[in-house]
């Protein structure tokens, strides 16, 4: 079988190095909550509801609050956490520290998109290169939910399954 002459070259080209050279960094916002507004008020409610599950529950750890934003049947797609809105708080409550004094999301946000009854939050993360020792690089996390009536009752993340017990949240 011969090799073509195209696909050599992009052998070469990815055995080069250059592929996995330097990427632009992922820059967060300056103000991340200007980012859950909408002039269509349902998807305002929802993003609004997203900012509320970002900032009080997951930046501050308040989840006595939880039932404000999460439905009670809440049905998660992370691999970590089964479903059940009871399931989960008890899950973050088990390895946090309320904050009830907590102000602005401080959380690198990159972008906030919504459609319909759905809001997805792309989240700048950092991490040391495993390439070189000492360094870090930045690349993204998300997380979107489906809101019924103003809360979340399902969610979907980029998780993935870890060897050693995890959080569930790529590190957080």
């Amino acid at each position: 079988m011969k090799i073509k002459p195209v696909v050599l070259g992009c052998l070469a080209f990815l055995a080069s190095g250059t592929v996995f050279a330097q990427a632009a960094p992922v820059v967060a916002v300056d103000d991340p909550e200007s980012l859950f507004t909408d002039s269509d008020p349902a998807i305002h409610r929802n993003k609004q509801a997203a900012l509320h599950i970002m900032r009080e529950l997951l930046q501050c750890n308040q989840w006595n609050r939880a039932a404000e934003w999460l439905t009670e049947r809440y049905i998660q797609h992370n691999p970590s956490f089964a479903s059940g809105r009871d399931t989960v708080v008890n899950a973050f409550s088990s390895f946090s520290t309320p904050n009830p004094n907590c102000g602005e999301l401080t959380t690198g946000i990159v972008a906030v998109t919504a459609d319909a009854d759905k809001v997805a939050v792309i989240i700048r993360r950092e991490y040391p290169d495993p390439r070189t020792p000492g360094q870090n690089y930045t690349t993204i996390w998300v997380d979107m939910w489906r809101f019924v009536d103003g809360k979340a009752d399902e969610h979907w993340d980029t998780a993935t399954i870890n060897a050693a017990a995890g959080r569930g949240r790529g590190g957080n």
